[in-house]
């Protein structure tokens, strides 16, 4: 019976624990929060915070392998456990390279991996400057910490450059600025890989974002052939250069000139795959399991259209469910509820997917499901 630890108990690691329990595996999680999303199925709940070394190492010392749900955490702590030779996936240098933005970046360009113009930001002169570089509108980003547009700020002129600098910590963050793309489309690709080498690619996800945070993912991606060639060896050749074990999310601007640009890269299972779990024959959550346990890697293939819809919340209450009723007359629906105590403005609560005959049945069918959730 293999174990495994996870660092963070929130949906990806339940979702995680999920698929890994029919391979009989035990769980133990780690994360501050008593009531969090996988404290409900985890065997064991270690009470924790994010950057305790010594927590870490307990965790460690209950499993075969470690593994993250996200990617801001002690990196410390993961090479000490790596020193003290317990396994680590996706590795201390994989994560190095990715969790701060700019370093992120920089690796990929040195790899050939096309992705946006972007210079650090050292200063507040040198953000004065920035036109220097490029034209407005700009992205200015915080170079760690940042999710669902948290993290950063755009400036459409330059009187923006205050509000935006301060918004991001006044000179107290490592700051980066990007070119701001003129996108056709937002994509992204899951890749995978285990602990022999082997790699697995699914298919080309696209994504719609509502305020910076992802609303709806249909797949397949509505692009032409040599676009979706072009972002799967992408993502290959990314799991590739990061020599990243596990699942790793590619996100990416489609241009109109039809250029594939990498955005951002998250070395785990990611919100846009939730589709995987009915949409493919192997889920992102199964596939990150195998690999990091070294078995054989599943089929990511896609069985028909999916499309998934997150339930985010619109206000502060407590997480108490309405409509499901309502919403299983959609009989292509499926309603995953993270198990959150409380909704907030902005909150991920949890999503639904539909599968059809077309991506506009499958549409239909998870809209109509999504409009009957509420929370009272």
């Amino acid at each position: 019976m293999k174990r495994v630890g996870i660092i963070g108990g929130g949906q990806l690691g339940k979702m995680m624990i999920l698929d890994g329990k029919r391979l009989d595996t035990v769980f133990v999680i780690l994360d501050p929060t008593k009531g969090c999303p996988a404290a409900s199925i985890a065997d064991k709940h270690i009470i924790a915070e994010f950057d305790d070394d010594d927590a870490i190492m307990e965790l460690a010392k209950e499993v075969d392998v470690v593994t993250y749900e996200f990617e801001h955490i002690s990196l410390n702590a993961l090479r000490k456990l790596e020193k003290a030779n317990y396994k680590v996936y996706p590795s201390a240098d994989t994560l190095s390279h990715i969790q701060n933005k700019y370093e992120q970046k920089k690796w990929l360009e040195k790899h050939g991996i096309a992705v946006p113009k972007f210079i650090a930001i050292n200063s507040y002169e040198e953000l004065g400057n920035i036109k220097k570089h490029f034209p407005f509108p700009v992205m200015l980003k915080a170079c760690t910490g940042g999710y669902d547009g948290k993290g950063n700020a755009l400036i459409n002129s330059k009187y923006d450059i205050d509000k935006a600098y301060n918004t991001l910590g006044h000179g107290k963050l490592s700051l980066m600025a990007e070119e701001c793309i003129d996108f056709v489309m937002e994509i992204s690709v899951l890749a995978c890989r285990n602990i022999s080498g082997d790699i697995t690619v699914f298919p080309v996800a696209e994504n719609v974002h509502n305020n910076s945070i992802l609303d709806e993912t249909l797949v397949p991606a509505r692009i032409n052939k040599e676009i979706t060639k072009k972002a799967m060896e992408v993502s290959r050749k990314c799991i590739e250069i990061f020599e990243n074990i596990g699942m790793l999310c590619v996100e990416l601007f489609v241009t109109k000139e039809g250029e594939v640009l990498v955005n951002e890269l998250a070395p785990r299972p990611h919100n846009s795959g939730h589709y995987t779990i009915e949409g493919c024959y192997t889920s992102q959550y199964e596939q990150h399991i195998r690999a990091i346990l070294g078995y054989p890697l599943g089929n990511a293939e896609l069985i028909r259209p999916t499309v998934m819809k997150n339930i985010i919340g619109k206000h502060s209450a407590e997480a108490n469910v309405l409509g499901y009723n309502e919403a299983y007359k959609y009989l292509n629906a499926k309603i995953h509820i993270y198990g959150k105590k409380q909704v907030s403005k902005g909150r991920k609560m949890g999503h639904i997917t539909a599968t059809g005959n077309t991506l506009e049945e499958a549409l239909t069918e998870v809209r109509g499901a999504w409009e009957a959730v509420q929370y009272e």
